[in-house]
């Protein structure tokens, strides 16, 4: 360590056999190397890894462990909450079998920049006034590289978040499961949008398709209701 003689207390100052001990064990162990290292594995949380990111996540309270909605496709009629594909949605007969229960999960555990990106959005939640511009800014920080999300308030104590994207299972898990994106006090979640505005009918403000260019959002385009 630097200085290390000025830890010494005034009566051992002078003692040989102390002195000499501290010397020796000082040019035999450097400290600092520990003490960047644990900065940059724990204390940083830009750069942290592994236990440093899961005492991260105890600190701003989100965990590493995600529970995803497995896809599993079910018997049912074109009317349905969602929009059928090959292979998730609603199906015709001989192609799924009944809806038995609610849909089972997964627990999946986030890598470190996965994690790291939750965190941040945790403690950005966590000192969040809950205002519209902030909470755009939390759902930008955590989905802005997969295209465009934005809240919109619908009144009457009620808010809705859309996509403009396809949201992934775990996407979808972040926002409804890990508690990391906050609310304003008193206010219901009411839907969730998923919406590709190069064909649905709506303003030119919001990037929507003219008459006769575009269809109306239909109740595939929900994916949750509280």
């Amino acid at each position: 360590m630097n200085n290390y003689r000025d830890t010494f207390l005034a009566q051992y100052a002078n003692s040989p056999t102390i002195t000499g001990l501290l010397q020796y064990f000082n040019e035999s162990i450097d400290p600092s190397v520990d003490i960047d290292a644990f900065y940059d594995v724990v204390w940083n949380v830009a750069t942290a890894q592994g236990f440093g990111l899961d005492i991260w996540g105890k600190i701003v309270n989100v965990s590493r462990l995600l529970q995803v909605d497995q896809a599993v496709t079910y018997f049912g009629f074109d009317e349905a909450f969602t929009e059928a594909t090959a292979s998730t949605g609603v199906q015709p007969f001989d192609q799924a079998p009944f809806y038995d229960g609610p849909l089972p999960t997964q627990t999946y555990e986030l890598s470190d920049e996965a994690y790291r990106q939750l965190i941040l959005l945790k403690a950005m939640s966590n000192i969040s006034d809950c205002t519209a511009p902030s909470m755009n800014r939390m759902l930008r920080f955590i989905f802005g590289s997969k295209g465009r999300c934005y809240v919109q308030d619908t009144g009457g104590m009620g808010m809705r978040f859309v996509f403009e994207f396809d949201l992934s299972a775990v996407d979808a898990a972040i926002i409804l499961r890990s508690g990391a994106i906050a609310r304003p006090a008193g206010v219901a979640l009411s839907i969730i949008l998923q919406l590709d505005p190069s064909t649905t009918f709506g303003f030119a403000e919001a990037g929507g398709q003219p008459f006769d260019q575009g269809v109306f959002l239909g109740e595939g385009g929900v994916i949750y209701a509280s």
